[in-house]
């Protein structure tokens, strides 16, 4: 049975009715990593930014130097505090311009070494990076000396004081300040001398191999993203699969039926079930795909579950407990057909609290189980084990396939030259679909020669006869982490700080990248831009495993793999780069200072950081879950980052501490408990992200308008802060609330924020208000201003239906590089307002318009840019069918139409969205059973809303056929989704009706 590669969890449960979400898929295949690729690569190399830039690597390659790394630690940025900083300075420390010069020389120096050991990081003697490890630790206690100095002397104008004695006070502390820093630049001088001799006596400079030049970019090299037909040695393991899972079909089965796949990691479980997951698409109720972990918080899997497949959110869930989760699931299921897939089980007691949720009904519900363990897969099935499939390595032909697929985009193109090289090759990965896969992806970015392929396979023989199972793999990821720029490993070994199977989203580790230094653009080039190509740039080299994509090809988040983590946190313990509690699995081990810890008490909750362990030099802190155990802030001295989530408990008073934290610049607190910040928030001059989503803060401190450097500020709920026009460096604002509470003169703030790219605002102005004019008139000028600038999306929410009828024909000039209007209220424009249709940038249309007509297809229809389309209305006018020409959306991919009284319905004419990959649209049974759909050559996948309001049962079963007849025509084969909506309301069959009648009577 041939084994397929691992595969990002899908857990695509569609939005419900009347509940907007956020416009991005889950990614039905993993990255190349872990999928198997057949396709065309044009995009693999390519790193996408905002909407509709590309960067490409050449370029950023070129412009970069990174101010702090995993492997130099953060001499770039010490030598460069060295010379701006210190030098401002060196005219008041008395003698110490010579030392400070003779610094600046050994360090560049040093650097230098570094940046070429960096390269050869793989082949290293003991002696090599011991000394190298010396150097690093060494720069990380320069910089928090520079930094401490810096802050004591007033350098970012906080400590100034108009006051007299004030001003003598900042003096003396100045002096003292000054000449603490003299006699630690003696003692750094003196170490730095100290390694230079080491340096000299162990020879490094002759022992360090010369810098290799970049490697080419390959335009061979496969999608990035791949298709269900794309993936190698699917059909016989699929179909033995859904036959064991659909076979006694036409029996009334007493409980639902389990199957479990069983095997090794890295052969494809995962990737089978979601295949099988898809193919059984539109034939259950409903349905839900899970993933599991080692140490799985199981309120969070049964909350997916109930979200799945009630596809709505339930009031106060944050509160409830697993029974709760449970008892809402078994009464939601427990007269439909359900379908759900439980991957990745690590236990068998895990396994028992999940299966309490599936009701035993006789609706012939199935359940699909993946586990690594024999006996966990028998347990599943009990007592029917001969539902066990058990996976196994892929076969020669197969092996040779997804190679040779995955370098030359062939899957029978092999150079004569290379056949014995690759035959050797993958008798080493034995099958593994993990190991091909990232062998192939190294060698891509190689030269096709055999001296370079026999390189790579003597390479991976040097260790795989050692050991057959857990080391062999190493090896081989180990060899794709090698061959990573430096820059990528520091980024790649980053993400190990996240908790095993945690979906990491991009925004938010490219953010975190930006603040620990990893990200340097020398302020040419925006920082998040070319944050987000090294993120691609991990998924196409098959280091992180896309989760969500969105509208264009974004991807929205990642998982690491199971194999691969394992081996980040090997070599982030070896370098000292990351610390980590909380791990059952995992021996902690102190190497001296901790500069980066990651606390898991979701795994183990009594966890306690130990006593020896010097934290105060900690530069990011993260914490997953609460414990009482939980170190005081105030031992943090020189924090980066602090990123909280899901402290439920935690006191108010922990947080109080935060304002002591003067060199942060990424805080985000996920913390339902905390309702207030320290009022000195704003003292956290160096602060660029504050993300407090999570929490039940309405109201900022005051001070914030003194952050002259945050450049994003996202809260939930929250008051429009009074004086936001001081925030000068804000590039994004999501969700600001503005309320009867602001003033209206705060809403002129926004219109000096000339950075802003990204606005969100709750708009809750009743029309009554006595100053809803002034409201109303401020908040134009603001967006006409912000639009003639920078402003690149606006999201406009509310709970309540308050009219933005003033948005109509009053923003001008129009906003000509907005790329996303969203808006999600209880509102409806009765007409598209007039400056949508000069939107040529616009991408991302989400808008509620009633009625909707034929001007308004036309006016959306030729923007030229739009590629997701989502229009909510309560209505069509005329009553007649409304049809999509040729001529309308070119470059839509995905197209969302909510409107429960639509006459005939919508007709595509033939060439009608000729990209059009994903549709949503609803149906009147008994209006007609032609559409057009047959027309949409694109389309890979269908959801029909079909409305049986007044319609008989033929009506709708005639309605359903007709779809499953068009959708069968298109070349893709789409998923296909019928749903129906107001069954309660259909018409009564005259036979029935009359039966009724008598038994009534």
């Amino acid at each position: 049975m041939p084994a397929l590669a691992p595969l990002a969890t899908q857990q695509s449960a569609a939005t419900a009715r009347g509940v907007r979400g956020r416009r991005c898929r889950e990614h039905t295949g993993l990255g190349p990593a872990a999928a198997r690729f057949a396709g065309d690569s044009s995009r693999r190399r390519r790193g996408v930014g905002v909407v509709g830039t590309e960067v490409e690597d050449e370029v950023l390659a070129s412009n970069f130097q990174q101010m702090a790394s995993a492997l130099s630690g953060v001499m770039t940025s010490v030598i460069s505090k060295l010379m701006t900083l210190l030098g401002e300075e060196c005219a008041k420390l008395k003698g110490l311009q010579r030392e400070v010069n003779f610094m600046t020389d050994e360090l560049s120096s040093m650097n230098a070494l570094l940046q070429r050991l960096a390269e050869v990081d793989n082949v290293l003697d003991v002696q090599t990076k011991e000394w190298r490890r010396q150097v690093r630790e060494m720069t990380y206690d320069i910089e928090d000396c520079i930094d401490d100095f810096m802050h004591q002397i007033g350098y970012n104008g906080m400590a100034h004081s108009a006051g007299l004695v004030d001003r003598v006070v900042q003096h003396l502390k100045e002096l003292r300040a000054r000449h603490r820093i003299a006699n630690q630049i003696q003692e750094l001088k003196a170490h730095i001398e100290d390694a230079n001799k080491r340096r000299m006596r162990y020879k490094l400079d002759e022992r360090a191999f010369e810098f290799s030049n970049a490697t080419t970019i390959d335009p061979r090299l496969p999608s990035l993203y791949t298709e269900p037909d794309g993936l190698v040695g699917i059909d016989q393991p699929n179909d033995e699969l859904l036959r064991l899972l659909m076979e006694g079909e036409e029996e009334s089965m007493q409980q639902p039926k389990v199957v479990s796949i069983v095997g090794p990691g890295g052969l494809g479980k995962t990737t089978l079930a979601n295949e099988v997951y898809r193919r059984l698409e539109g034939q259950f109720q409903c349905r839900a795909f899970v993933s599991l972990s080692q140490q799985p918080d199981v309120k969070k899997i049964l909350r997916n579950i109930l979200s799945q497949v009630s596809q709505q959110e339930y009031a106060n869930m944050e509160i409830w407990d697993e029974e709760m989760f449970i008892n809402a699931i078994r009464e939601f299921l427990k007269n439909k057909r359900y379908f759900v897939v439980v991957d990745d089980i690590w236990s068998t007691q895990a396994w028992k609290t999940i299966k309490c949720a599936f009701c035993v009904n006789a609706c012939g519900s199935r359940i699909l189980a993946t586990t690594r363990v024999v006996s966990i897969a028998k347990s599943c099935c009990s007592p029917h084990h001969d539902h066990v499939y058990e996976i196994m390595p892929l076969s020669t032909d197969n092996s040779k396939s997804l190679f040779f697929k995955r370098i030359f985009g062939s899957k029978d193109t092999c150079p004569p030259q290379l056949e014995e090289a690759s035959f050797n090759i993958l008798r080493r990965c034995k099958g593994s679909p993990l190991a091909i896969i990232t062998i192939a992806s190294l060698l891509a970015n190689k030269a096709s020669t055999k001296e370079e392929w026999d390189t790579v396979h003597k390479s991976i023989g040097s260790t795989l006869d050692k050991d057959p199972d857990v080391e062999e793999m190493r090896r081989i990821l180990s060899l794709s982490y090698d061959d990573l720029p430096h820059h990528l490993k520091t980024c790649l070994l980053y993400l190990s700080i996240f908790p095993e199977d945690y979906e990491i989203e991009r925004d938010q580790v490219v953010k975190r990248w930006i603040a620990e230094g990893f990200i340097n653009t020398d302020g040419e080039q925006d920082a998040e831009v070319i944050g987000e190509c090294h993120f691609n740039d991990l998924i196409n080299r098959s280091m992180i495993q896309p989760v969500k994509v969105e509208y264009d090809g974004r991807v929205d988040s990642c998982r690491v793999h199971d194999m691969i983590l394992d081996l980040l946190v090997s070599k982030c313990i070896e370098e000292n780069f990351a610390t980590f509690l909380g791990n059952k699995n995992l021996k902690l081990e102190l190497q001296g200072k901790i500069r980066r810890l990651s606390l898991n008490y979701y795994c183990q909750e009594d966890v306690m950081v130990p006593s020896t362990a010097m934290i105060s030099h900690c530069r990011s802190l993260s914490i997953w879950g609460y414990s009482e155990q939980m170190p005081s802030l105030s031992k943090f001295r020189v924090l980066r980052v602090l990123d909280i989530e899901n402290g439920e408990e935690m006191a108010q008073n922990y947080f109080e501490h935060i304002r002591n934290l003067l060199q942060l610049k990424y805080l985000r607190l996920n913390v339902r408990s905390i309702d207030a910040l320290p009022e000195q928030l704003g003292e956290l001059q160096h602060l660029q992200t504050l993300d407090l989503r999570g929490s039940k803060i309405t109201k900022l401190p005051k001070s914030i308008v003194h952050l002259q450097n945050l450049t994003c500020l996202r809260v939930k709920n929250l008051e429009l802060p009074e004086e936001i026009g001081n925030l000068h460096s804000l590039q994004e604002i999501l969700e600001i609330k503005i309320n009867r509470n602001c003033s209206a003169s705060s809403l002129l703030g926004l219109g000096s924020l000339t950075k802003l790219r990204h606005l969100g605002l709750r708009w809750c102005i009743v029309d009554t208000h006595p100053d809803s004019k002034a409201f109303i008139d401020n908040l134009l000028s603001s967006l006409c201003k912000l639009g003639r600038i920078n402003l690149r999306s606006v999201c406009i929410q509310s709970y309540y239906g308050y009219s933005i009828d003033f948005l109509l024909d009053s923003w001008f000039p129009t906003p000509h590089l907005l790329q996303k209007f969203e808006m999600s209220l209880n509102y409806h424009f009765p007409r598209i307002p007039s400056w949508i249709a000069s939107l040529s940038k616009l991408t991302y249309l989400d808008i509620n318009v009633d009625p909707v007509d034929e001007e308004t297809l036309e006016v959306l229809g030729n923007l030229p840019l739009l590629m997701f389309l989502w229009v909510s209305s309560n209505a069509t006018a005329p009553k007649e069918r409304l049809v999509v020409t040729s001529s309308m959306f070119i470059c839509l991919k995905e197209f969302q139409f909510t409107c429960w009284s639509n006459g005939a319905g919508l007709m595509f004419e033939a060439g009608a969205m000729p990209r059009l990959e994903r549709l949503r649209v609803p149906f009147n049974a008994g209006t007609g059973l032609y559409f057009g759909i047959q027309h949409l050559s694109s389309l890979r996948s269908l959801v029909i809303e079909i409305i049986c309001s007044g319609a008989t049962v033929q009506e709708v079963e005639a309605l359903e056929e007709a779809i499953r007849s068009a959708a069968g025509l298109l070349p893709n084969h789409p998923t296909l989704e019928l749903r129906t909506w107001d069954e309660e309301k259909m018409a009564k069959e005259e036979g029935i009706a009359h039966v009724e009648d008598n038994t009534a009577g």
